[in-house]
């Protein structure tokens, strides 16, 4: 790409399970490609999607304008993640699907975005490591793993702003507006003080249509209302090419771009001035806040014979692509060519309303509502919204809706329209609505991002008895006959239109109607707290639940476990420790005192941590519960390999001094990774291996090869024969085979138990791990044919009868 320039940034994130992180950039208007770069710490291969659980599928998710909330049903894992980008693009007028577009974690993703195919403006890049309800707590263990995912991302841009197109290859033409008015100083519908449109009436001016210019034409037109009468007033700008005239060859295309900085009731292109009495067809492609194509537009008419007409079109950058189609010389009853070039005029215009009004006939009240920020909010963006023409208190964060709503009597139904503005770095916040009356609430409220909504055109939808409830963006709950309440999750920034459809005649009702910016749904039901956080980027905040130890989900609504369910579980992970009984009895009846004490404090410190975790009592903190827990289990483990190693006692205190260490580092470090028990059955083994290396050199019981290696293999195979059944004549002397086989079967129970512990079962695995452990190190102990108080072999009858001797007879014999 020539003369492009380009602009980098990288980041890295860790993420734990059940985690998930966000990452906001912006795309300026002037881009000509984003080119995304993920390298994670997983290969998930898009065939085995569908045989995941979903709480270790780990996703990227990309969206405009708001943070990505994926969905978690079996069509988004069937269409998003197996086609992402298949159809080329996504975020344009006609592909509002209000779904994040996503891709799954692998090892390294690459992905190229043109100006043709994304739109500009503030995208949002999510990063989840598992799906669905789950307990959020941290204090609940998780096994899963934790995901590293590193990003790179590279915008590049034309040089100069005449330059646009994915390859900076195509030429924006100059647009200029010209008209008298009777009205300079005439006032525009709504004045809503958005920063973001006084920065597009400054940047640019030159090549740019600013709709809140002064220049306005008023059209005054009778319109019956009861039984007066109102003056319906117009604020239309009309503009054409500068030089009056547009030559195109035919296969060429001309763009032109324009701003539409305030809410509008229609859009019209129209092609005149044609220089031939045999006009080609004029073909001009609309889209909105992106590059259109012939294939990729979102509206598209002949306007050589026709106007091309938008109604109600979004607040942004609308992109306008003009080409000439010679459809007459494809008949062939043509009597002659048409030429190949065509010279015409276009003329476009873009009507709203004034004077507080809205709607198809500017017939309807429109009102700018004014954000008032709430006192000692829970998240930095918390406010409410209340009509600023004086009749509402600012005091309250409900209005009395009756004496706003439009008048009408030729229609049955009425529109009114509020309008708000989502300041900016709170997209990360949800809009909450509330209607509540004191008798049956037979309104309709309709909601729509950027523009005016209307029966046709929505972004979402409710009412009494229905609502637009597939986005997993909208929640519609607890409504009834006289009541409705909606949220609008991570609603964009920017301005925002309710559209509030009732019946003409006004009933003899009192309704309060209530707008809000919130951090979480419904405070996340009371059943968790209310967070706030910053994106990577530090661009937004954004509002997410930490759940109770019973309930998860997006808003803690969902039941994890009932209060019968909590009560059984925390029963089965405290009375599970009291399996540490059997290994300490077994250690008080042979009178190793050090070795009681380490498994009684094990099994209580075990005791006492789940009560904590549970939420029954915390005599500690958790932090020093959970490492006590953690470092004495593991030192049961280690202690009870290193006490079958019947060495000296100086050895076997250097022994538990290492591994007091170790074994702390471990419960420090991370305590509830997946690989500690392996680590931990290691060390023990390693131990019980010098141990007995030990234990044989003080005897002298090895076997001292000489330094000279002995091919000759018939003359040294007696000398191995004789090793082997010695070393198992050692071994049947030293263990009882039944209960050696024992402790390692529930050894190997215990670490089957840990490792199939999730979120959902983690009470049962996790009891059946503290029973089968502490039974292992019993079998193990039981396992051992050794006098543990003078930690020697036991002696056979001859060597007691020997010993038994006074020494002054041995002398005499």
């Amino acid at each position: 790409m020539a003369g492009a320039a380009a602009a980098a940034v990288g980041l890295g994130v860790v993420l734990k399970k059940i985690g998930a992180s966000m990452l906001g950039f912006e795309l300026p208007a002037s881009f000509s490609s984003v080119t995304m770069d993920f390298a994670t710490d997983i290969d998930i291969q898009r065939e085995h999607l569908k045989d995941l659980p979903r709480r270790e599928l780990a996703i990227i998710c990309l969206m405009n304008s708001n943070p990505p909330i994926p969905d978690i049903s079996d069509s988004f894992l069937d269409s998003l993640l197996s086609n992402f980008l298949v159809v080329g693009t996504f975020g344009s007028t006609n592909n509002q699907s209000n779904l994040a577009q996503c891709i799954p974690f692998q090892k390294n993703t690459s992905i190229v975005l043109r100006n043709d195919q994304i739109s500009p403006g503030i995208w949002y890049i999510g990063y989840f490591n598992g799906l669905g309800p789950a307990r959020t707590q941290s204090k609940m263990i998780s096994r899963g793993k934790a995901r590293s995912v590193s990003t790179s991302i590279t915008v590049e841009g034309c040089p100069t702003s005449a330059l646009w197109g994915p390859y900076c290859n195509e030429t924006m033409e100059m647009i200029s507006c010209s008209q008298s008015s009777r009205h300079n100083n005439s006032r525009n519908l709504i004045d809503l003080n958005i920063g973001k449109r006084k920065r597009l009436n400054t940047r640019e001016h030159k090549r740019r249509i600013n709709f809140l210019s002064q220049w306005n034409h008023l059209e005054e037109k009778g319109v019956g209302s009861n039984s007066s009468t109102f003056a319906r007033m117009d604020n239309s700008i009309t503009c054409a090419i500068s030089n009056g005239s547009l030559c195109l060859r035919q296969g060429d295309m001309k763009f032109y771009f324009l701003d539409i900085v305030n809410l509008a009731l229609q859009f019209e292109i129209t092609a005149m001035n044609f220089g031939l009495a045999q006009r080609p067809s004029l073909i001009c492609y609309l889209r909105y806040n992106a590059f259109p194509r012939r294939d990729l537009h979102d509206y598209s008419g002949d306007i050589s014979s026709a106007p091309l007409v938008l109604k109600l079109p979004n607040i942004g950058r609308w992109y306008i692509a003009v080409e000439t189609v010679n459809i007459t010389q494809m008949n062939s009853t043509a009597s002659a060519p048409l030429p190949d070039t065509t010279c015409f005029s276009l003329e476009w215009q873009v009507t709203g309303c004034l004077n507080g009004k809205a709607g198809t006939n500017c017939s309807w009240e429109a009102y700018a509502l004014q954000r008032v920020p709430k006192r000692s909010p829970s998240v930095p963006f918390e406010s409410y919204y209340v009509p600023n023409d004086g009749r509402a208190s600012l005091e309250y964060s409900h209005f009395s809706l009756e004496q706003y709503l439009s008048n009408s009597s030729f229609e049955p139904f009425a529109w009114t329209y509020f309008f708000l503005d989502i300041p900016q770095g709170s997209a990360g916040a949800l809009i909450h609505v509330q209607l509540k009356s004191d008798k049956e609430l037979n309104y309709e409220l309709y909601s729509k991002y950027g523009g005016l909504p209307s029966n046709e055109s929505w972004d979402y939808y409710a009412s009494r008895t229905s609502s637009s409830n597939g986005s997993v963006y909208f929640s519609l709950q607890n409504s009834t006959n006289s009541d409705m309440d909606l949220s609008i999750f991570y609603a964009k920034e920017g301005t925002w239109c309710f559209g509030v459809k009732h019946p003409s005649d006004k009933a003899n009702s009192e309704t309060y109607m209530s707008i809000s910016l919130q951090g979480c749904h419904k405070n996340c039901n009371q059943k968790g707290a209310c967070h706030s956080s910053i994106d990577e980027s530090g661009l937004t905040f954004y509002s997410f639940c930490t759940c109770d130890r019973d309930h998860g989900g997006f808003d803690c609504n969902d039941e994890l476990v009932s209060p019968n369910g909590h009560i059984w579980q925390s029963v089965f992970l405290i009375a599970s420790n009291g399996a540490a009984t059997l290994p300490a009895f077994w250690a008080i009846r042979q009178k190793a005192f050090a070795e009681w004490i380490l498994y009684t404090s094990s099994g209580i410190s075990s005791a006492l941590y789940h009560s904590c975790d549970v939420g029954t009592w915390c005599i500690l903190s958790f932090r020093v519960l959970q490492f006590l827990d953690f470092w004495l289990s593991f030192m049961a483990v280690v202690g009870t390999f290193i006490y079958m190693a019947t060495i000296d006692e100086a050895s076997k205190r250097a022994m538990h001094t290492a591994v007091f260490i170790l074994t702390a580092l471990l419960a420090a470090t991370g305590a509830t990774r997946s690989a500690n028990i392996g680590i931990v059955v290691a060390i023990g083994s390693l131990g019980l291996l010098i141990g007995w290396l030990l234990e044989f050199s003080t005897a002298r019981r090895f076997v001292c090869w000489p330094w000279r290696i002995n091919l000759n293999v018939p003359q040294s195979w007696p000398n191995f024969r004789t090793l082997f059944w010695s070393t198992l004549e050692l071994l049947n002397k030293r263990f009882r085979w039944l209960f050696l086989l024992l402790g390692f079967i529930t050894l190997a129970f215990a670490a089957t138990s840990w490792k199939l512990e999730s979120n959902r079962t983690y009470w049962v695995w996790h009891s059946m791990w503290h029973i089968t452990i502490y039974t292992s190190s019993f079998f193990f102990l039981c396992s051992m044919r050794v006098n543990t108080v003078n930690h020697s072999p036991e002696p056979s009858y001859e060597l007691t009868r020997q010993d038994s001797l006074p020494r002054s007879e041995s002398r005499e014999t």
